[in-house]
């Protein structure tokens, strides 16, 4: 999503440190954007991120559901929430934190809940902060990863965690020689694995926050792991992607009737944060349509929409990049 002049500006004045969080995500550039872009995009971040070490905390790891731990981000910028599934035989883990130190992290709180040697890893998004910890785990660990999500890899590389390398010493330090790890398991659409006693099914989502996002849903728990494409947080709309892909998304995930839902970042909770972010989309599709049919030009559509709409979602700056997509791809 396309970050605005006034992001540094204006988390100084949204409060809950989740939403910086979300705020900063917002910010975080697609590979396909022109470079001037993402060198805006790094700025704005590095001026907020610094003072904030992206560290997945030890200690503060939820049991869930049966079969399901989370470790939370805690309100941090640039840490994901951890998805831990644990089965009879194997174990997954879900997102890795940024850099190996963070990975190895991770690792000692899956110790602390299963002592299986058979280790798999997915990552919902291939964002530096999500993925790039793989080098904690150990090498036995089997990477899965979507047909989209390894061609996302091959297209832009590391370039985004050279920027994020620019954020402070810290953040170079984490994402020092940092690589994706290669796909062990491969899928197009939908892989099913059975942890033993536990089946997960990953969905290839298609583009909607970016290329390769991935969902897992754990089915004997109900639990599903959304990544960017629903939050509580308002949706940050890749570049290249369309609103049309957002709804149907958010269709496939209700269609699964989960019990608890866990984003990539921010709040933990039920199948309203699916409803309330299509209901988002929804409303935001149609509207700039209108307006935009009405003759008024995209600043005025921003303007308009987020007087709108702020008293129903509440006012942010990650609002503005979802008016405009829709505004451009509107007739």
């Amino acid at each position: 999503m396309l970050a605005r002049g006034s992001i540094v500006r204006t988390l100084g004045l949204i409060g809950p440190a989740w939403l910086v969080a979300a705020s900063l995500t917002a910010a975080q550039p697609v590979p396909s954007a022109p470079p001037a872009t993402q060198a805006a995009h790094a700025s704005a971040q590095a001026a907020v991120v610094a003072p904030v070490p992206p560290l997945i905390r030890e200690g503060v790891t939820e049991k869930i559901s049966t079969h399901v731990y989370v470790i939370p981000d805690n309100g941090v910028p640039l840490v994901p929430n951890v998805g831990i599934v644990v089965g009879s035989k194997a174990t997954l883990v879900i997102d890795t934190g940024l850099g190996a130190r963070n990975g190895a992290t991770v690792m000692r709180e899956v110790a602390k809940v299963s002592k299986h040697a058979e280790l798999y890893l997915v990552t919902t998004h291939i964002h530096p902060e999500h993925d790039l910890g793989a080098g904690g785990f150990p090498p036995t660990t089997k990477m899965i990863r979507s047909k989209d999500q390894v061609d996302e890899i091959a297209a832009s590389g590391l370039e985004m965690a050279k920027r994020f390398a620019a954020f402070s010493p810290l953040h170079a330090e984490l994402l020092q020689g940092a690589e994706f790890r290669k796909a062990d398991i491969t899928f197009d659409k939908v892989h099913t694995l059975d942890l033993g006693g536990v089946t997960v099914r990953f969905f290839a989502m298609g583009f909607n926050h970016t290329r390769g996002d991935t969902a897992a849903f754990v089915e004997t728990d109900t639990v599903l792991f959304s990544g960017d494409v629903a939050m509580k947080l308002l949706p940050s709309v890749g570049s290249g992607a369309s609103f049309s892909q957002w709804i149907a998304s958010q269709d496939r995930f209700a269609a699964l009737a989960p019990a608890r839902v866990v984003p990539s970042h921010g709040p933990m909770g039920d199948a309203s944060i699916i409803a309330d972010t299509k209901r988002f989309v929804s409303t935001v599709q149609q509207r700039a349509a209108e307006l935009k049919k009405a003759g008024k030009t995209i600043d005025e559509t921003v303007a308009t929409l987020q007087a709108e709409l702020a008293p129903v979602f509440g006012a942010s700056p990650r609002m503005a990049g979802p008016i405009r997509a829709a505004y451009n791809q509107a007739p």
